[in-house]
């Protein structure tokens, strides 16, 4: 006996097809969907615990930032602090200078050299006076230049010829000068030797020395 299918056989191989087809297509979206979820949650975590480090790393900077605070206010206070103390060892110093200047200028004021006057600025002293000859001025140069340890750089600023009268029938030329030098402190005379800060300023070419008339 010959059997015929005659039912669509082709149409339900096709929908059995079909129908694998999307169950195939359900599973893979299932797995998609779940390395999705297992990359999206690690990635999660490691953003947490990146996020857990950055916190720590904040506080400590904010920590650092005050340490650094009060180092700094610290190093402020060390340095006022020793700027006042360098501010009374100068005074302590300092105090004997008008004593050391005009013990050094009697020791260092050649005869026939008079001060007249005597200005100081900080510690810059111009000295005025009147002088036998150019000589003796020249000579108190040398003299503050060279062998004075408190006095240092002398300056000639001016010299000019004069007279002055001994008596009405008496005239003596003299030279009248002005000069600077500078008084060094006792904190600066202690850190450098004195060869280091002597020195003399250059003077012209002296003048002939006057011959002084023989009182009758």
């Amino acid at each position: 006996m010959i059997l015929v299918n005659l039912l669509p056989h082709r149409e339900a191989a096709r929908k059995r097809k079909r129908e694998l087809f999307f169950i195939a297509l359900g599973m893979a979206a299932v797995v998609g969907g779940l390395i999705c979820g297992g990359v999206y949650s690690w990635y999660q975590a490691q953003i947490a615990g990146q996020q857990a480090k950055n916190t720590i790393l904040k506080n400590e900077i904010t920590r650092l930032d005050g340490q650094i605070k009060d180092i700094a206010g610290l190093q402020q206070e060390i340095t006022a602090l020793r700027a006042r103390q360098t501010a009374v060892e100068d005074l302590q110093g300092n105090r004997n200078l008008p004593v050391y200047l005009l013990d050094e200028l009697v020791k260092q004021l050649p005869d026939g050299v008079y001060i007249t006057s005597m200005k100081q600025e900080d510690q810059v002293v111009q000295l005025g006076g009147v002088a036998q000859s150019n000589e003796r001025v020249s000579e108190l140069l040398r003299n503050l230049g060279n062998n004075s340890p408190w006095l240092t750089r002398p300056e000639l600023i001016e010299i000019t010829a004069g007279s002055i009268a001994l008596t009405p029938r008496d005239q003596r030329r003299v030279s009248n000068f002005t000069m600077r030098v500078t008084l060094v402190r006792a904190s600066d005379l202690s850190k450098a030797p004195a060869s280091a800060t002597s020195g003399v300023s250059a003077v012209g070419q002296p003048a002939p020395k006057a011959s002084v008339p023989a009182k009758s």
